[in-house]
């Protein structure tokens, strides 16, 4: 599914965060100290071999919303792009600070001119946002910074599961329709 908002294509496909290859910047859902996990960190560090954690090193530790930049090592990707998403039921407001992961990532793309960028379902693996949640809040917080992008024109969602990709696509839907 996909939708232009003030000239940004939207969409969401289903597929690897890590086979991207024309997307500028992918997004990890990454853990405070930057360091391979399991998911998508896990993947997008094994993917980008071992200089990646070394430069994410001396970045660490980030807050949850917060977001820093690196470069994308053996990734198709020029950079990648990481967050720390809340905890649900632990780090509060998750609303807030969940939004402030999109809206951290999209100010750093716009800060390196980047053109286009590819998130996946930022806290809802193992830290247990619930998907539906979840997606609301990404694209509301999204919908809200599109017109202020001046470099950003293509935002995709990477997603795992035909069921999350379902969900973000209903998400996505019902926002549009009130825009």
């Amino acid at each position: 599914m996909e939708k232009t908002i003030s000239g940004i294509t939207i969409e969401c496909i289903k597929g690897d965060i890590v086979s991207q290859p024309d997307i500028t910047a992918i997004v990890n859902a990454a853990n405070a100290q930057l360091r391979m996990g399991g998911g998508v960190a896990g993947a997008i560090h094994s993917a980008a071999g071992p200089g990646l954690e070394e430069e994410c090193h001396p970045l660490a530790p980030i807050k949850p919303g917060e977001a820093v930049i690196t470069g994308g090592h053996r990734l198709p990707n020029r950079f990648v792009i990481h967050c720390l998403g809340p905890v649900f039921g632990v780090d509060k407001p998750e609303d807030t600070l969940l939004a402030n992961c999109y809206r951290n990532t999209l100010k750093l793309a716009e800060q390196y001119k980047i053109d286009s960028i590819a998130f996946p379902a930022i806290s809802t693996g193992a830290f247990g946002y619930p998907v539906e949640e979840a997606a609301e809040v990404a694209f509301r917080t999204i919908i809200g910074i599109v017109p202020k992008l001046r470099y950003v024109k293509r935002i995709r969602f990477v997603l795992y599961s035909e069921s999350d990709l379902d969900i973000h696509e209903k998400i996505m839907s019902a926002l549009k329709s009130r825009i």
